[in-house]
């Protein structure tokens, strides 16, 4: 299927960070972990966005240099005001197009961004093509079939309300939110070796129905594209039904699990 559609809005930084940016930095830190890089390297962050993942490199990584990639200015304005990112070269470009020259970087990575690049496969010849030698490509994805629950639940519901719903269904149109075609994608055209993948699970707590609720309505991704793109009756209907289907805690919390699937491969 499409990797993007009309309801897929990437514009402004700060509705995206109450969406998932407050996940998606606790992924970055696991996924960091992960990758257990030494200091002093040279960074790359190809698809920052609002900096989620470019300011947990900061933070933790003590890189030589630090770099970022971003095809929106509306998500690249939130990471220039990130504290931490003061010094890294944040540009606005395309991963399929990257403005640095050949073996740039000793680590190359991405987060929650290669399913939404037109073309993934040169998006990470791109990549390896800005890693030197024994340097590592690595990235990360949600897993939108299954243990994304935020988002499962909510596509699950909206496709009870409304059968179209169901084609836009993240799961349904991303086969990279697996880890096989994760691999498969970054043993492609053989320019990376020793390929792992691996799940990060991260827990997400709401505080109430409202804190789950009304990041949907920031219409910043696909699930909150769509929900603005409902007249009032339909999208109250679908709150209900999405409010019907959660468990609620004692105190009225909410405790859902995201899971990103992580790969890498190193240079040779």
């Amino acid at each position: 299927m499409s990797a993007t559609t009309a309801h897929d809005h990437w514009a402004s930084g700060e509705p995206y960070d109450r969406y998932v940016g407050r996940w998606s930095q606790a992924v970055a830190r696991q996924f960091l972990a992960w990758l257990d890089a030494p200091a002093g390297l040279g960074w790359l962050d190809v698809g920052c966005g609002t900096g989620a993942l470019t300011v947990v490199i900061a933070e933790t990584c003590a890189p030589d240099y630090l770099a970022g990639v971003e095809p929106s200015a509306g998500f690249l304005e939130v990471a220039r005001r990130r504290p931490g990112l003061e010094g890294a070269e944040l540009l606005e470009g395309s991963a399929e197009m990257l403005p640095f020259a050949q073996k740039a970087f000793d680590r190359v990575v991405s987060g929650l961004v290669l399913n939404f690049v037109p073309d993934p496969a040169r998006a990470v010849a791109q990549m390896a093509h800005v890693t030197r030698p024994g340097g590592e490509v690595a990235a990360y994805v949600w897993d939108y079939a299954g243990g994304m629950e935020l988002m499962r639940r909510f596509w699950d519901a909206a496709a009870a309300e409304d059968p179209f719903a169901a084609e836009l269904d993240e799961g349904q149109r991303f086969p990279l939110c697996r880890p096989e075609a994760l691999h498969g994608l970054f043993a492609a055209d053989g320019s990376l070796a020793a390929i792992e993948t691996c799940a990060i699970d991260v827990p997400t707590v709401f505080a109430d129905f409202d804190d789950y609720w009304s990041p949907f309505l920031g219409g910043q991704g696909p699930a909150p594209g769509y929900v603005m793109s409902l007249a009032e009756e339909p999208r109250a209907r679908l709150r209900e039904r999405l409010r019907a289907s959660l468990a609620f805690e004692a105190d009225g919390s909410i405790r859902l699990v995201a899971r990103a699937w992580a790969v890498r491969g190193r240079r040779p």
